[in-house]
């Protein structure tokens, strides 16, 4: 049972992939709308079996059933084959804002798997049209905001890194020349899919072009390997924010950097949890990176594929950790202070608590 005092405390959440809120309803609802196969324009990726046809809200519920990181994969492929138009777009990045706003969420930065998108052989500029009416939509209604992060697929190779990166950088310029008022919803880059396939090294320019182009940098870095994907994510692709960082445990001297340098760690426990990246909630390193001082933020990765809310996540912290309530707030906190936000409107929501 969720507190009162997290579901009314003013937070945000900063490492949640779009494609990961779509809730069993909805993906059935999609199915419904999309039932035929996909028209791939590439043979490397072939539909899911289950592709063909509409799904009840139970079989939509049941693909979110796995036990590893390769079958939770599996499953953000199973709900990216039935988005397909801007209109998916748009009333998945609503629904998304509305749930958020009934958390207590007042500001999220999302990840778009461009790269799949991309790898699909779709065109985005469309599909980001919907996500943007979505956007605007939902914050008029509910008051949260939300900017976009556009996220590459590690394990695809840096080429197509590179191609996530100049669309990026092509609709940042597009909003900041459209709107006079030096605005746009796109924030930053990352690179997510699997760290066993493809290091951080190998996206060394394509980091350095995103930060010279005023992009900030996200990495996924030691969620499924060791602590050498976060050096280097921090050594090579200058990260600003890290994503799940959870191997960093391993190495008290990362640790301790992490804490010196107050990088934003961006942790799942949930997420770690389901994908078998972490075996027990006794192992997540969640309490000792925040007794140590490291700039620690709470998050849902993929809320509806992990059976998670934000809310939830604090409640694990308090009942599983012991967090206080001003510990929490804490934790609230740093939400905001690690977002890319401008400062003025960090000051206003830290202001909240």
């Amino acid at each position: 049972m969720t507190s009162d005092f997290i579901q009314r405390l003013p937070k945000a959440e900063l490492h949640l992939h779009l494609e990961g809120s779509v809730d069993p309803l909805t993906l059935s609802q999609l199915s419904e709308k999309h039932h035929t196969p996909f028209p791939w324009s590439s043979n490397r990726y072939k539909p899911l079996p289950d592709s063909h046809r509409t799904l009840s809200v139970d079989e939509a519920a049941a693909l979110y059933n796995y036990t590893d990181f390769t079958g939770f994969l599996m499953a953000f492929k199973a709900v990216t084959e039935r988005l397909r138009d801007p209109e998916d777009f748009e009333l998945i990045t609503y629904r998304l804002v509305e749930k958020l706003a009934a958390q207590g969420c007042l500001h999220a930065e999302v990840f778009v798997s461009v790269g799949v998108i991309f790898w699909r052989g779709q065109e985005f500029d469309a599909l980001f049209e919907g996500m943007e009416r979505g956007r605007l939509r939902a914050e008029k209604d509910f008051g949260t905001s939300l900017l976009w992060i556009f996220d590459a697929v590690r394990h695809f190779g840096p080429e197509e890194g590179e191609k996530v990166l100049a669309k990026a950088i092509q609709l940042r310029r597009r909003q900041l020349g459209a709107s006079g008022s030096g605005a746009s919803s796109v924030v930053g880059i990352g690179i997510g899919g699997d760290e066993r396939i493809a290091g951080p090294e190998l996206f060394e320019h394509v980091y350095a072009a995103a930060s010279k182009a005023g992009l900030r940098l996200s990495v996924h870095a030691g969620e499924t390997v060791g602590p050498a994907s976060i050096t280097g994510a921090l050594d090579v692709l200058k990260a600003e924010r890290l994503g799940h960082a959870l191997h960093a445990a391993e190495d008290p001297a990362l640790v301790a950097r992490l804490v010196r340098e107050q990088v934003p760690l961006e942790l799942c426990i949930t997420s770690n949890l389901r994908t078998s990246c972490c075996l027990s909630l006794a192992d997540h390193p969640l309490r000792a990176y925040f007794d140590a001082g490291a700039l620690v933020t709470l998050n849902t990765d993929d809320p509806e594929m992990f059976q998670t809310t934000l809310v939830h996540e604090y409640q694990i912290a308090q009942d599983a950790f012991g967090f206080t309530n001003n510990e929490l707030r804490q934790l609230a906190a740093n939400s905001f202070r690690a977002s890319w936000l401008p400062e003025e409107r960090k000051r206003e929501l830290l202001n909240l608590l």
